[in-house]
């Protein structure tokens, strides 16, 4: 019987290409495959980004291959990514919202463009190396279930993945921690064991949101507008929306005697909220673009625990849908910083059910 083939994203980090050596270990014929996702990348910019898919990562990937004696390819995914994830992203921005371009990324470039890639290539599987694993619920569903260890737990960003690329992928890292992962490599000798884990946004390896937004958008930044309280008050002038988002605590220079915080965003107006550390805590959200994934649908409401952003640890909450692509969210005690552009993932037993972006509060 011929071996199963899988395709594994290598990103030319540990948790990759363990990924990919796990799966040697258990029988499948592995290809190695790195995508080019950049749009430019400088000497400079290659020396300062540890992430995944610049040209650094491609020689990091392409030594752990011949390491383990698999093929290694690079795909093109620029033009994806660009339309898919960067101008997503800046949108997001410039409408006052705070979008999760990880999110984005996983849904359509590394699943959707590398996943039909893949298949015609012939591979049975694509794998990566996130921190979950894949189970069929007791409802007969693909579902992305939590860990082994919550610590480094990626879920959250998976959750908009659909039936048929769960279907068609593999998660190995998720049976292990961090560290076992690590110890993994160093036994194995591979080149990656000691590389430090990619920062938050890999295009934005300087972490400078806004002038990243103003380089790719240009006149279209709003300009600076007003702090405002809830009620109007003027209490000084901002920088612009695109330097703000929800529950911000730091950078706003604002000589008020004590902290405050960003409660709103207003696109409209351009107009920044600032409220006291009460003022960040809401118990409801809306949310759309919704992603049933454990479950196939939502009718009736149903008592969850949701995430409302990567970090966040999860709370119990009543999720029913208001509308055809509308779920409303209500939490049993008040969560902070409920932030427009993020998601919302709903959660039961350890599995992802489903979840939506997080639209209005």
């Amino acid at each position: 019987m011929a071996k199963k083939r899988v395709v594994v994203g290598m990103s030319g980090g540990v948790d990759s290409s363990v990924a990919a050596y796990l799966l040697k270990e258990q029988g499948y014929e592995v290809i190695g495959v790195t995508m080019q996702i950049w749009q430019e990348e400088t000497k400079q910019m290659q020396e300062e980004n540890g992430g995944c898919c610049g040209l650094s990562a491609v020689e990091d990937a392409r030594r752990v291959a011949d390491q383990l004696d698999i093929p290694h390819y690079v795909m093109n995914f620029k033009k994806e990514f660009k339309s898919r994830v960067i101008d997503y992203f800046v949108e997001e921005y410039l409408a006052g919202r705070t979008p999760n371009p990880c999110i984005a990324c996983n849904r359509y470039v590394k699943w959707e463009s590398m996943l039909r890639r893949s298949l015609e290539i012939g591979a049975d599987y694509i794998a990566t190396g996130h921190y979950a694993r894949i189970a069929i619920t007791p409802e007969g569903r693909y579902a992305v279930r939590s860990s082994v260890t919550a610590k480094k737990d990626q879920t959250y960003a998976l959750y908009n993945l659909t039936q048929e690329q769960l279907a068609h992928t593999l998660m190995p890292v998720g049976e292990y921690t961090k560290e076992e992962i690590r110890k993994i490599a160093a036994r194995e000798g591979l080149a990656a064991a000691n590389k430090p884990d990619s920062q938050e946004i890999c295009f934005i390896p300087d972490h400078d949101h806004a002038a990243f937004i103003e380089q790719e958008a240009g006149e279209r930044v709003p300009g600076s507008g007003n702090f405002v309280t809830a009620d109007g008050q003027i209490l000084g002038r901002h920088q612009g929306i695109t330097h703000y988002t929800v529950g911000q605590r730091k950078g706003l220079n604002l000589a008020m005697g004590h902290p405050v915080f960003v409660t709103e965003i207003r696109r409209e107006t351009d107009e920044v909220v600032i409220g006291e550390a009460k003022d960040v805590f809401g118990d409801t959200l809306y949310c759309d673009h919704l992603n049933f994934m454990g479950m196939a649908d939502l009718q009736r409401p149903r008592e969850v625990i949701a995430k409302i952003r990567y970090a966040h640890a999860g709370e119990r909450c009543v999720i029913e849908q208001v509308e055809e692509d509308v779920v409303k969210c209500s939490f049993l005690k008040p969560v902070r910083a409920i932030t427009p552009g993020q998601a919302a993932v709903f959660y039961e037993d350890g599995y992802v059910l489903g979840g939506g972006c997080i639209r209005k509060y």
